[in-house]
């Protein structure tokens, strides 16, 4: 592994434990070339997937920005790191195990917003907004009017 700091190749694993429910594995590792210390993780890839974009475009999938994105959503709402590392790791499995390396992006949307209405409401309209490309406040409150409960017309005394 590759120091971050010097860009030596001959690092040191100090540490290792499992991580993100033991689906990773965390390991701490140290450089005797500069002193640096730094974290890695290693996850199980069952397969390499492709992002079909709608415009056609593919790109390989990057689990870095589907966890900045969730992220993004998730900023400042009460819950915890480990279950929204836990969530991440849950979509890309869903996603690894659909048996197709390639995976159209609006199925992607689909799933992370799937998992955010069950976690954080908040989360799930920030990240809708953006997955849904809102350009105005009534889009917001259509998309908020539809979460909502229908409500019973007040009887008639």
């Amino acid at each position: 592994m590759r120091c971050p700091f010097c860009g030596n190749t001959d690092t040191q694993v100090k540490d290792s434990r499992p991580a993100e429910d033991h689906v990773a594995i965390r390991r701490r590792r140290f450089c005797p070339s500069c002193g640096g210390r730094f974290t890695t993780y290693e996850r199980v890839q069952l397969r390499d997937l492709v992002v079909v974009k709608k415009n056609g475009k593919r790109e390989d999938f990057d689990r870095d920005k589907l966890e900045r994105s969730i992220r993004m959503a998730m900023q400042k709402r009460p819950v915890d790191p480990e279950r929204v590392d836990q969530m991440i790791s849950g979509i890309v499995r869903r996603l690894e195990s659909m048996g197709e390396s390639d995976v159209a992006s609006d199925r992607i949307g689909e799933i992370v917003m799937d998992t955010l209405a069950r976690i954080d409401t908040v989360a799930y309209v920030r990240f809708a907004s953006v997955y849904k490309n809102f350009q105005a406040a009534d889009d917001f409150e259509d998309f908020v009017q539809q979460l909502r409960p229908p409500t019973a017309p007040d009887e008639v005394k």
